[in-house]
């Protein structure tokens, strides 16, 4: 009797599974593929921090996957779950996610094995500055180095933190603030880099809803209003994702899952009483209006129009891949799905849109934010005005040979200038039109490409294969 193959649930394993699927359709050097897919290196560090008379021994790592561009940039997660091949494989996706978006970054990330909800907030700072200060001595942080932003577990508390104690190593530098992203706006942070990551997989989604035959091909036509949409994570991210397409696009939002349940009901939660429940509970069970569900992981398996995985990694796998009743499966974190489950869901015609491509949000607007440290200057302070004056020009002209007055509300729309906000939005949505659009020809040109996933790796290889050709490292 033939043993049944145990699943490889191993994320850096599926990366690099991932990428020789891609490398195969590309004809580049054998080296040369290998250098790229390798991560050049991994900083481990055992660190102690004293809370009150005892001391704890911490565990931290930062990867530095490639150096084909600088700073490399990536996130810091706080998490039991942390290793140094979670990390490893994190910085890859890092790497190629930057070459995707056009970010001229290469890829890094780095970890603590902690549980926050376990500590305070003195506890969490000291423990974040210690942190810091170790990657300091290395060289492993600095803003033309490696700019960290946050991830699981962190948030622009932690960022500022550590932006406090890189500039207390560096005092005088001018250009500390951007050595770390995702800071709060009062510390050099940028509006909108909160929400950019799932704002990011938002105009994703919209992207595809304006190509009615890759719709078609998934079972789905119209628009994203009514559509039915299961997310797991209510974190900064799952929790942004539906409220965007809850109130900016009329989809119904029928089942959220986290860490102790699911708040399910089939004709469309209320995201916002939600957000208020979660935010004074800490649970999502009990919400009043919709049933809950034993498990959080429940949630992948309602019946949907979309399913978004928005938690942790492999999440999506053998063992509940038959369970998934969804017609598109919109990957907001890394690596929710494994590749035999993705295999099983591409033979049922369900279409995936791959973390690679719906991920990048938060790092395209990191590097907004780096960009917005190196020039010490709020994007659109200088023209804001300007354009708001031409305008207004602009409407009055064209009232007076018309006769007839704009609206009041059409007319304070268009005349109130673009602020920092809109201009970060607008560079998102650009990149994730951009990127998509990429990954597209690139499955036309390809016949032998089949899905969204491998079409977005060649999309991402190719183009770091040609920045280190043009380095003169590979002649």
């Amino acid at each position: 009797m033939a043993t049944r193959r145990v699943e490889d649930l191993n994320l850096q394993n599926i990366v690099n599974h991932q990428f020789a699927n891609a490398a195969q359709h590309l004809k580049y050097p054998g080296g040369l593929l290998e250098q790229i897919r390798t991560c050049n290196a991994v900083y481990f560090v055992q660190f102690p921090v004293k809370f009150g008379k005892k001391y704890r021994i911490f565990h931290g790592w930062r990867a530095e996957h490639s150096q084909h561009r600088k700073p490399l940039k990536g996130g810091i997660r706080y998490s039991q779950m942390v290793t140094q091949e979670e990390i490893m494989a994190l910085a890859a996706l890092m790497t190629y996610k930057c070459a995707l978006a056009n970010v001229p970054f290469g890829g890094s990330k780095g970890g603590v094995h902690l549980r926050p909800r376990d500590y305070g907030p003195e506890q969490m700072e000291a423990i974040t500055r210690r942190y810091t200060a170790e990657l300091i001595k290395k060289n492993f942080i600095g803003p033309g180095i490696n700019v960290p932003a946050p991830d699981y577990g962190t948030g622009p508390r932690e960022m500022a933190w550590m932006a406090d104690t890189y500039d207390a190593f560096h005092p005088g530098g001018l250009d500390n603030m951007a050595c770390v992203t995702g800071k709060p706006l009062s510390q050099g942070g940028i509006a909108g880099r909160r929400e950019a990551t799932g704002r990011g997989v938002v105009y994703g989604l919209r992207e595809l809803f304006r190509r009615p035959k890759l719709l078609k091909e998934a079972g789905l036509s119209g628009s994203l209003e009514g559509k039915r949409i299961a997310i797991q994570g209510f974190g900064n991210v799952g929790y942004h994702v539906a409220r965007i397409l809850w109130e900016e696009d009329g989809a119904r939002i029928v089942a959220v899952g986290e860490w102790d349940g699911t708040a399910y009901q089939p004709d469309g939660l209320d995201v916002a009483a939600l957000k208020r429940h979660w935010d004074r509970t800490g649970s999502l069970r009990n919400f009043r209006g919709a049933r809950t569900l034993p498990k959080g992981s429940d949630c992948l398996e309602v019946a949907c129009d979309l399913l978004v995985p928005a938690a942790l990694e492999n999440q999506i796998h053998r063992g509940n891949m038959k369970k998934i009743r969804t017609r598109v499966l919109a990957e907001a974190a890394n690596g929710p799905t494994t590749p035999d489950a993705e295999a099983h869901l591409l033979s049922k015609g369900v279409l995936v849109l791959p973390d690679l491509f719906l991920n990048v949000g938060g790092v395209t607007v990191s590097y907004f934010e780096w960009g917005k440290n190196l020039h010490h200057m709020r994007f659109g302070r200088l023209e804001k005005r300007l354009d708001s004056h031409r305008t207004e020009l602009l409407l009055k002209s064209t009232e007076d040979l018309a006769g007839r007055h704009f609206p009041a509300a059409v007319r304070d729309a268009l005349v109130q200038g673009a602020s920092e906000r809109d201009l970060v939005n607008s560079g998102l949505e650009e990149t994730m039109i951009t990127a998509f659009g990429e990954i597209l020809d690139v499955k036309r040109r390809r016949r032998k490409v089949q899905d969204l996933r491998t079409a977005a790796y060649i999309v991402a290889i190719d183009k770091i294969a040609k920045s280190y050709l043009e380095l003169g490292i590979f002649p």
